[in-house]
């Protein structure tokens, strides 16, 4: 009987730094939530979950930049992390994009919540907590989402795929394949599904234009600790468009949506005009 052929390696690793990527915001994210709950119940006037949540990203980050164990696989580990730097101008364009396409999904979430009136979001209740120790956690909670995810997803995962399909395709892939963690966490209505698409869109498009993901992680940890605290919270307080919700501040989060989306393809246009200049050997890492 003839063995089975081996699967080419390109396929091979697309599927393990999916798996990764899978597992690493699963993990990172469990321990967090359990961090948190620690805290809160022993010393909630110390937010020492926070620092200790810091110390396990820092390792992490340097374990997939290639520090550490086994040492065969320590350059490739630093290419599939893609933390590469790049130029200040293509910085400068990638955080605008970024920052104008948040302000837009802003406005968009809040519209779609009016449209489909989804059951609210649960939010841990943080009410007879201190102040001081429900913002650090909430900005660490932003740090860790962002980091996982551009790490394992846009970094691992998406370098490989952007190797083995045409770039719009290997985005969409990761977007498929986040789409599950999402609707595990945020709800299975089309609300969501349809906004993390757009969402997962914005950021794989700038991993791949800049070559990088170190803008998408502070845009999406800024983006992360806005709807913490700003977007989500009030969510239970719309009013359904159906039933008189569509009024003036409606229309304007419409508008906000629009008017900000097509500034923000602008800056990516401009960012797509960049890409040909950005530095791509690993010696130009930005993280030692």
């Amino acid at each position: 009987m003839q063995r089975p052929e081996a699967q080419p390696p390109s396929v091979r690793a697309a599927v393990g730094t999916g798996a990764l990527a899978v597992l690493l915001t699963t993990v990172l994210g469990g321990i967090w939530s359990g961090l948190v709950i620690a805290n809160l119940a022993t010393t909630p006037a110390l937010p020492w979950a926070a620092i200790a949540m810091a110390a396990i990203l820092w390792v992490t980050w340097r374990y997939l930049d290639g520090w550490g164990p086994p040492r065969r696989t320590s350059l490739a580990r630093r290419r599939l992390l893609r933390a590469n730097s790049m130029s200040t101008e293509a910085f400068g364009w990638a955080l605008a994009a970024g920052m104008l396409s948040v302000i837009a999904l802003m406005g968009g979430w809040i519209v779609l919540v009016q449209i489909a009136n989804p059951p609210p979001r649960a939010l841990p209740d943080f009410s007879t907590d201190p102040a001081l120790t429900v913002a650090t956690l909430i900005l660490m909670a932003a740090v860790v989402g962002a980091v996982a995810e551009e790490a394992g997803f846009r970094g691992y995962f998406q370098g490989v795929l952007e190797g083995l399909l045409p770039a719009p395709a290997a985005i969409a892939v990761v977007c498929l394949v986040m789409a599950p963690e999402h609707a595990l966490t945020q709800g299975f209505v089309w609300t969501s599904v349809l906004f993390y698409l757009i969402v997962d869109t914005v950021f794989g498009v700038t991993a791949y234009l800049t070559g990088t993901i170190i803008p998408g992680i502070i845009v999406h940890a800024i983006g992360l600790a806005l709807f913490f605290l700003v977007i989500w919270p009030g969510d239970p307080t719309r009013l359904p468009a159906a039933d008189g919700g569509a009024d003036a501040m409606f229309w304007l989060h419409v508008g906000q949506f629009v008017v900000f989306g097509l500034v923000a393809l602008l800056a990516f246009r401009r960012l797509a005009a960049l890409k040909n200049d950005r530095p791509g050997t690993v010696a130009n890492h930005a993280v030692a």
